[in-house]
């Protein structure tokens, strides 16, 4: 890969990577900012403001936001995460400059017009609605809640309709102009592209900005434990099931131990939870795990959509396969097959320009660093079987793991019992 690094005078820092044989380019500004850097009262403001930097600048509207991206067939997009927030495009290579104009233009000069708020308002309670019609969603939120407590890593991104309504223009631009400096910000192309005209452009571009306290965050306590088990009565088909424990951060050496781990144990349709509970037993047509890695903590996840009347036997098998896990070395085969799918897949990656973007991206935001596939590959090639014999050792414990349940046939306090039961012995 191609990739060069600059810190421009504003104290932007700029990525990219160079693709001089495709057509198009994907480029994404970052921002520092997401959910765990609010308090309570403000939770979903991050995500606010990112639905907000649509709706028109000091010089576009909003229509002419869409149409100065996708009137030339390009992508325009934004994500909110718990620790940043990104706004990308992709676009016919010839049109980049036109297209990074109007995203720095969302960036520098959002209008924040009242009236605009009042509807985007609107707009994202009924996004939260359609979210709480969605059992799947609703289990993930509640173990986000069981995990991490008080803290804001266990509340929605999206916020809720009472911390909404508390928004004002005052405190979205408040938050806005504290977040939205260029020392917290990545600007990150790749594609067909020449580095030092990006450096140029984006000096042009944007300005330096002083005087600004970039909103900070509080770390995750260790010593508060999780909740054991949270169980929600809903009349639905299945039982919906997300089962979780609290890891160590993103800096953490044994990542890549637990990049395999997680194949192993769920991620794709060979993995152990697939093969055993849907194709052996047929209880569930999803089961996955995943890993999801912050600053200082992190959490594995299992999910699963179940069949409602043999969920104690798939919870069962589920916890079975994680107590497996820690008590035999994984085999040199299956170990094998899942390095070669983490290797494939990065491989696989870097045929995208938007993938490229959002690695590169990521990994500046992340870790300060571009983190080379060499260096991924060959870490993750060192792994043995005894380092995810011992990982799995580590993290997975009855004493911290927490189950969280929607289903149309939760009963009495005897439920709760039952399931906490059934972990204790992993």
């Amino acid at each position: 890969m191609d990739v060069q690094e600059s810190r421009l005078s504003s104290g932007v820092r700029l990525i990219t990577s160079t693709l001089p044989r495709v057509q198009s380019v994907t480029f994404g500004i970052w921002v520092g900012v997401g959910a765990r850097y609010e308090t309570r009262n403000i939770s979903g403001i991050s995500h606010f403001i990112e639905h907000l930097l649509f709706k028109g600048t000091g010089k576009r509207s909003a229509k002419e936001i869409s149409q100065e991206i996708e009137g030339y067939g390009g992508y325009l997009n934004a994500f909110t995460q718990e620790e940043n927030t990104c706004y990308y495009a992709r676009v016919a290579s010839n049109r980049l400059w036109k297209a990074l104009d109007v995203l720095t233009d969302m960036y520098n000069d959002p209008c924040f017009d009242p009236v605009e708020i009042k509807k985007e308002r609107g707009v994202i309670i009924e996004e939260i609605m359609m979210y709480r019609d969605q059992p799947q969603q609703v289990v993930q939120e509640m173990l986000s809640e069981a995990i991490w407590q008080e803290h804001a890593l266990g509340r929605p991104i999206i916020g809720t309709p009472e911390t909404l309504a508390k928004m004002d223009k005052s405190v979205i631009k408040g938050f806005k102009d504290k977040a939205y400096v260029p020392s917290n910000t990545v600007f990150s192309f790749a594609g067909c592209l020449d580095h030092g005209e990006c450096v140029r452009r984006v000096e042009q571009l944007v300005s330096e900005k002083s005087g600004s306290r970039v909103p900070g965050y509080d770390s995750v306590n260790r010593s508060v434990r999780q909740r054991d088990v949270i169980l929600q009565k809903k009349d639905i088909e299945q039982t919906h099931m997300a089962m979780g424990v609290r890891i160590f951060g993103r800096n953490d050496k044994r990542r890549y131990a637990l990049r395999l781990l997680n194949v192993i144990l769920g991620e794709n349709m060979s993995s152990r939870l697939f093969q055993v509970v849907r194709e052996k037993y047929g209880l569930a047509y999803s089961v996955h795990s995943s890993a999801h890695l912050f600053e200082e903590s992190g959490a594995l996840v299992i999910s699963a959509g179940l069949d409602r009347k043999r969920t104690l036997q798939a919870i069962e098998l589920i916890t079975r396969e994680i107590t497996r896990l820690k008590a035999v070395s994984v085999g040199h085969r299956e170990l094998k097959m899942a390095k070669e799918y983490v290797i494939g897949q990065l491989k696989l990656g870097l045929e995208s320009t938007t993938h490229q973007m959002m690695w590169i991206g990521d990994n500046l935001m992340s870790y300060g660093r571009f983190i080379r596939p060499e260096e991924i590959i060959d870490n993750i090639t060192a792994i043995t079987g005894r380092d995810i014999l011992a990982l799995a050792e580590q993290i997975f414990s009855g004493a911290r793991a927490s189950l969280a349940m929607v289903s149309p046939d939760i009963g009495d306090e005897s439920d709760q019992g039952k399931y906490k039961a059934i972990l204790d012995r992993i």
